[in-house]
């Protein structure tokens, strides 16, 4: 038997026990041997970088920018077509299929692309110019899908794709990420059954505990590589497996099943990237990396947001720095999908061992005070805690005590921390309403009635061309501010995601980390302002390895600064950012 089918088999063997896992193995590797026959081109080794300093991803929904009598897929597409090619070479679509709610996380149907939204051909136009990131939303699935329907009227081939409790089962355990009950009452075909939905009452989950649910699943994973898919994203997926008696998260099977979906792609497709959205504490975020080599490549780098919110917020980076030198990868094959904000709300979860109470509190009353809201989450002893901050990360940067702060200012202290986002060794994520300077959609969340709703805003795509060619608008400060960081940043091998990374400490306001080229050859000392002072200070060798004399590159501004024994002089204006580079071309004279 061949490493990967013995590897499959291993798997399957945990999950279900070996004499199932003697007839699953030869039916998935038949699967798997139709797929490499039909898409043999897909099964080539990796010849490239998985990733490079050349990736940057957008996060976007399919309907995100609009225009009378157009598909928004097609929207988009001129959108992306117009502003980013050359500078964003990967684009996340949101889930763009059939949905009943949630914005499209309630799919009722896995392999069709929404018709509101346009067809396959749609999104296959925006592969031709850019890489492509697919949702697999795959611990539920809708109320309103086929296998739920299906298992409603009692068609035995659908009985076990969910999981069903009986009346009185102890779910005091099970960990809660919405105010809301674990189970939900539907009338079936015989009779009323209680079913487990982690996420609301038409967001059913799926029962993992039967295999023909596995190979399902897998067999979409597959249909999205063969729509182009590069990158894959895994929802919610620590959630995935249910045991009553434990919290389930985080269980082993659950990293067993993320595993096997590696060997699969590893089998069919070596060159797609699993991305595993995971939103627990940091630490056990981190275990989704598996060993390095067998399990997620990326991983959603939760507490970032919190942390540089606390760093701007405060004026001190002791704790963003203080975590991010902890920030160490198990192999260079796998790297952090860092990111400052999304289609759902800024997490909380992730920051619980690094901020203290009090820290906590203080934002949730400056979320609020901006405009935003909080959403919670049941706990265990039947009290509640916040979950997520539901508001726009310009307005959460731009909070209490603002008033005296030009809108100049407040666009560069934004433009400042995505700056750190994105010197930050990993793949930096960025949401379309970050990129194109939205604010807070009140008037969004006021329709819906959903607090998720106040940044995904549905914009006009005259409107917003109309603001990004107004050089004194927000939205053009923003976006050319920011694609001019981006351009910066693919530029240089420092910022590739295997290189080096030190966190450097030079003050309390100022964000330091110096990032080298993999080769390590060249050197780029990042840092960031996060106060409206001005700030003065000294850099002199140590770790940042200075040459004597010479000139360091101001990537930003484009200015030289000179070296003078080991040592430099800086003065750094309000959110101001300098990216310092030497190295092969900036070698002391």
């Amino acid at each position: 038997m061949k490493l990967q089918d013995r590897q499959l088999y291993e798997h399957l063997a945990f999950l279900y026990g070996e004499e199932m896992a003697k007839s699953l193995t030869p039916r998935l590797l038949s699967r798997l041997n139709q797929f490499k026959a039909q898409f043999p081109y897909l099964a080539h080794p990796l010849q490239d970088q998985r990733v490079s300093e050349r990736d940057t991803i957008l996060i976007t929904y399919g309907d995100m920018v609009q225009r009378e009598e157009e598909k928004p897929l097609q929207t988009l597409a001129y959108f992306l077509e117009k502003y980013l090619v050359g500078t964003i070479n990967t684009i996340h679509i949101l889930p763009f299929f059939p949905f009943s709610s949630d914005d499209g996380f309630s799919v009722v149907d896995y392999r069709k692309v929404n018709p509101a939204l346009g067809t396959w051909n749609d999104v296959r136009r925006i592969g031709k110019h850019f890489r492509l990131m697919f949702d697999a939303v795959i611990n539920h699935i809708s109320a309103e899908s086929e296998w739920f329907q299906e298992f409603l009227k009692g068609n035995p081939r659908f009985r076990d794709f969910f999981t069903v409790m009986e009346e009185g089962a102890d779910l005091s355990s099970v960990f809660r990420p919405r105010a809301k009950p674990v189970l939900t009452s539907f009338e079936t075909a015989a009779g009323r059954k209680l079913v487990w939905t982690t996420f609301s009452t038409d967001q059913i989950d799926l029962n993992y505990h039967n295999p023909e649910v596995l190979l399902e699943v897998i067999d979409v994973l597959l249909d999205y590589v063969s729509h182009g898919a590069e990158f894959i994203r895994l929802d919610a997926v620590t959630f995935i497996w249910k045991e009553v008696g434990t919290s389930c998260i985080n269980l082993p099977q659950t990293h067993c099943i993320v595993q096997l979906i590696r060997i699969v792609l590893n089998i069919v497709a070596p060159m797609v990237t699993l991305i595993t959205e995971t939103n627990v504490p940091h630490k056990e975020n981190l275990m989704y990396f598996g060993n390095g080599q067998n399990e997620a490549q990326m991983v959603y780098n939760f507490a970032l947001p919190v942390l540089v919110l606390h760093a701007f917020h405060h004026e001190n980076v002791n704790i963003l720095s203080e975590w991010a030198s902890t920030l160490d990868l198990p192999s260079n094959q796998a790297t952090f999908f860092n990111f400052l904000a999304g289609h759902d709300g800024i997490g909380i979860l992730p920051v619980r061992d690094i901020l203290s109470e009090s820290d906590i509190k203080e934002m949730i009353v400056r979320t609020k005070a901006s405009g935003g809201e909080v959403s919670y989450k049941n706990n265990q002893d039947g009290s509640q805690s916040p979950y997520e901050l539901n508001i726009n990360y310009m307005d959460a940067l731009n909070s209490l005590g603002d008033s005296k702060i030009s809108n100049q200012l407040k666009v560069k202290r934004f433009l400042t921390s995505q700056a750190i986002m994105l010197a930050l060794r990993g793949i930096p994520g960025i949401y379309f309403h970050s990129l194109v300077g939205s604010h807070n959609w009140i008037e969004g969340v006021n329709l819906t009635g959903r607090k998720r709703t106040i940044n995904r805003e549905k914009i006009h795509i005259e409107h917003l061309e109309k603001e990004l060619n107004d050089p004194h608008s927000v939205r053009h400060q923003i976006f050319y501010g920011y694609t001019e960081l981006i351009q910066k940043r693919i530029m240089e091998k420092s910022f590739h995601p295997n290189g080096g990374q030190v966190i450097v400490p030079v003050g309390e306001t100022v964000f330091a980390l110096m990032r080298i080229s993999p080769e390590g050859n060249e050197r780029v000392l990042c840092l960031h302002n996060v106060s409206a002072k001005e700030q003065r200070f000294v850099v002199s060798n140590g770790e940042i390895d200075l040459p004597k004399r010479g000139l360091v590159h101001d990537l930003v501004s484009g200015l030289d600064i000179e070296i003078e024994n080991h040592t430099l002089h800086l003065t750094f204006q309000p959110f101001q950012v300098m990216w310092l580079k030497w190295g092969q071309k900036s070698e002391a004279k």
